[in-house]
């Protein structure tokens, strides 16, 4: 399998080259940034033998079988287009889109083209999460409530490596899709009802740095999420899991019992790294011509859930 990461030398994109390096018979053989300097640099670094700052020159090899889109969230949309309708099975890092006439245009044309589109939900795929919903699958588990803290301190435009950013993140559409997908993929059900309340917007990053949703699915069980661009201090998400049956703590790959006991995952994947394991279902699905877990279509209605909360601030 030859892949082409584009968006190689950002934060997610060498996680992206680092996940497939672990993987028997993955070889990525092209890479794709916006800046030629950059990208010649890293192909260099690690022996890919193409870099290019169009994905269009990509999309033309014949040594590229898929492709990894870890680019600015505003180009997802017309990247994974661009992928599909080339026959190019694409993996699109989260979001898909940021707006659900995006999304719902990605999904149709993986229907009309048949091409492999995979969204970016690594936490359906980290093994904290993994456990959980084995757990549930097996009715050992009952999600009652779902406590959620996605913090950060972004009061400039940098990204995880703290380095400038060319385009603006975004709370909603970014960080609390992973948790409005999340809750209704370990529930197994689509919100019925959902809110959500936003603090002041940022003068010049014209996003809001503070937010908080409310979910509920019909079978009654609740999320509570708190999102923040203002938060000074270690910066992520921890999940918090209130079950029938026990309370759960994920922090990305890690878990641990309500009283901070961590438990054993070693049997739950192949690897310890959720974005590997992601890297490992895409190729996995290619391989096989089934459908992925987390495909555009099975993560559609999380981003039809995102547009109604976005609404209602509206």
């Amino acid at each position: 399998m030859r892949i082409c990461v584009a968006g190689a030398y950002g934060a997610f994109g060498i996680k992206h080259l680092d996940a497939l390096s672990a993987i028997k018979g993955v070889e990525v053989t092209s890479v794709m940034g916006p800046t030629r300097e950059k990208i010649d640099a890293l192909a260099a670094e690690r022996g890919i033998g193409h870099a290019a700052t169009e994905l269009d020159e990509c999309l033309a090899r014949d040594d590229v079988d898929a492709v990894v889109l870890a680019t600015p969230t505003q180009m997802h949309a017309e990247q994974a287009i661009a992928c599909m309708t080339a026959g190019k099975p694409a993996l699109v890092e989260i979001p898909m889109a940021d707006s659900l006439a995006d999304s719902e245009r990605v999904v149709n044309v993986q229907k009309q083209t048949g091409v492999l589109c995979m969204a970016g939900q690594v936490r359906r795929f980290n093994p904290s999460h993994q456990w959980i919903h084995d757990r549930i699958a097996a009715g050992e588990l009952k999600v009652q409530q779902m406590d959620v803290q996605t913090y950060f301190f972004r009061r400039s435009n940098t990204n995880a490596k703290g380095e400038p950013r060319s385009w603006t993140d975004h709370l909603l559409w970014h960080h609390a899709c992973h948790t409005v997908d999340l809750f209704q993929y370990q529930t197994g059900e689509t919100v019925s009802d959902c809110h959500g309340l936003q603090g002041p917007v940022h003068p010049e990053l014209g996003i809001a740095m503070d937010m908080s949703i409310g979910m509920k699915t019909p079978a009654g069980a609740i999320c509570t999420l708190s999102l923040s661009f203002n938060n000074d201090g270690p910066f992520g998400t921890v999940f918090r899991y209130i079950c029938d049956n026990g309370t759960y703590i994920a922090r990305y790959d890690d878990l641990f019992d309500g009283y901070e006991n961590p438990i054993d995952l070693s049997d739950v994947a192949v690897s310890s790294n959720g974005i590997e394991l992601i890297d490992r279902e895409f190729i996995s699905a290619i391989e096989t011509g089934r459908e992925p877990n987390a495909s555009v279509a099975q993560v559609l209605p999380a981003m039809r859930t995102l547009d109604r909360i976005e609404r209602q601030l509206a």
